[in-house]
């Protein structure tokens, strides 16, 4: 049988897609697989994305069994991350006045450079490679999640990906989103699920291993091996495993629960964490309770209001879900599926809970004219339980409660179902705790919890800027595990029921009133 190699170190996401079902075998830290030399018994190698760069987690034996699978001719697969580490570098430097840079091998000869990018795309195949025999002039589909999209260099290009957007601007145009080496040996490419969506790419690598259907079968059942392996642990590195006490379904998202009549199949109870605002902690307390709840054996799906998948990463890193075509709900026609759509494709996956983190404020986008357009219509449409956090770190404790109680006023106003709150980033114990008091009297709301400010070994701790995914996810689980009772939690999800969205002129009389 061919071995396929997937490199699952610090930072890096094996599981954040299929990859095609093609790896069959996991590539440590130690350049190890199986006890031999990763060079001498792989046939390839895959490079998933995350932090890898940003973690630094290239050991000397893993860099010496990636040059000496290039020597040899073998393939080797980049894709974000995996990409920036066959680089000559990357500026990863976002939102600081001066480059801040991480060295990569050099094999690509490309720098990279800081560009957000998290759309669905199509991408078109420029030349040859191991990947791309004979599609020059065709389309490939995927989509991004990167921060650090800007390729500059002298490699071939190979693949360009038309994009909508790029930090967060409307810009549509064409980019590079993937080169080869002269050889055409090794690639990197910046678009996930390529391999899940395009057979003809998986096909040229079995062309290239030159498999016959026997292998191909071998390949196919290792694959399967291997990701009930991957899925046993919680991140990578941090020692912690657990098995899915509820759900015993390993691939949920494409099995369907038995059962003919669609009216009478169950849905996954429902959940929203919005804020009052950006940089409340939204993405730091959803990591927190995936990874929590994750622990205790249950299945957490993910998603995120509007098209910033970029912060659902640090969630997969520890829940060893893939990100799929649903992760992001579309709104104001930014994003990647409709909320009515998603609630029917999760009708019968066997999860114990579907996480949904909102973007900025619960509010923002609110009244404009698109509907919908903000996290309170999705929560509205889709009769979905909401927490609300606020953040104690830039107005005070005392002004987070004040705004935290006028936030759920309006709610209460339009409709939508406000379960509990979170005070966080909390400094002042004391003073917290007359906040909570403030909150439960003017709003009736009974759960008001407090989680004190996290210190964070990653610059920023946040996808916004630089971060390490072990640190941050470690970090996020331990706090919500101290702080917050998340099976009290689950108990506030409830199955979603769409009923449509609330027109324009409705919101604006409701606002105004």
């Amino acid at each position: 049988m061919k071995r396929i190699g997937i490199l699952n170190v610090k930072g890096s996401l094996p599981n954040f897609e299929d990859f095609g079902k093609l790896p069959t075998h996991l590539l440590n830290d130690n350049g190890l697989v199986g006890g031999q030399k990763a060079h001498q018994v792989l046939d390839g190698l895959i490079i998933p994305g995350g932090s890898i760069v940003e973690s630094e987690s290239i050991t000397p034996e893993v860099e010496r069994v990636i040059r000496k699978m290039d020597a040899q001719g073998k393939f080797i697969l980049g894709m974000c991350s995996g990409f920036q580490v066959l680089a000559h570098k990357t500026d990863i430097g976002r939102k600081s006045p001066c480059p801040v840079e991480r060295e990569g091998l050099g094999i690509l000869d490309v720098t990279f450079h800081p560009l957000i990018g998290t759309d669905r795309v199509e991408a078109e195949v420029a030349d040859d490679s191991f990947l791309t025999t004979g599609m020059k002039g065709k389309s490939v589909t995927g989509f991004h999640c990167h921060t650090y999209g800007d390729i500059r260099g002298d490699a071939p290009p190979v693949l360009f990906s038309q994009v909508k957007r790029t930090d967060y601007t409307d810009n549509p145009r064409k980019i590079l989103a993937g080169v080869r080496n002269d050889e055409g040996n090794v690639v990197g490419t910046m678009i996930h699920g390529s391999l899940d969506e395009n057979p003809s790419l998986v096909n040229n690598i079995l062309n290239y291993l030159d498999t016959d259907e026997e292998e191909t079968k071998q390949i196919y059942q290792a694959n399967q091996e291997l990701l009930k392996k991957i899925k046993g642990e919680i991140g990578i590195g941090l020692d912690i495993y657990a098995d899915y006490r509820l759900s015993s379904n390993m691939d949920g998202l494409h099995q369907p629960i038995s059962g003919n009549n669609p009216e009478n199949v169950e849905i996954p109870p429902f959940l929203m964490i919005a804020s009052t605002g950006s940089d409340s902690g939204k993405t730091f307390l959803t990591t927190g309770m995936v990874g929590a709840l994750r622990r205790k054996g249950y299945r957490v799906g993910v998603l995120k209001v509007g098209p910033d998948t970029r912060d659902l990463v640090p969630a997969l890193y520890l829940n060893k879900e893939r990100m799929v075509n649903f992760s992001s709900i579309k709104i104001g026609g930014l994003g990647w599926k409709d909320l009515k759509e998603i609630i029917n494709t999760l009708k019968g996956k066997k999860y114990d809970l579907i996480l949904i983190e909102g973007v900025m404020s619960v509010f923002t986008g609110l009244l404009n004219e698109k509907t919908p357009f903000s996290a309170a219509e999705i929560a509205l449409a889709g009769n979905i339980p909401t927490i609300m956090v606020t953040g104690c770190n830039k107005g005070g404790i005392e002004t987070a409660a004040l705004d935290l109680a006028s936030h759920l006023e309006m709610m209460e106003k339009l409709g939508i179902k406000t379960v509990g709150a979170i005070l966080n980033k909390v400094y002042h114990e004391e003073i917290a705790e007359n906040a909570s008091r403030y909150i439960k009297k003017s709003t009736g709301l009974d759960w008001v919890a407090r989680v004190p400010k996290a210190q964070l070994a990653a610059r920023g701790g946040t996808p916004e800027v630089e971060i390490k995914l072990e640190d941050f996810c470690q970090k996020a689980m331990e706090t919500v595990e101290q702080h917050l009772d998340v099976e009290e939690i689950m108990k506030m999800a409830k199955k979603p029921e769409f009923t449509g969205y609330r027109p324009y002129s409705d919101i604006l009389d409701i606002y105004l009133s």
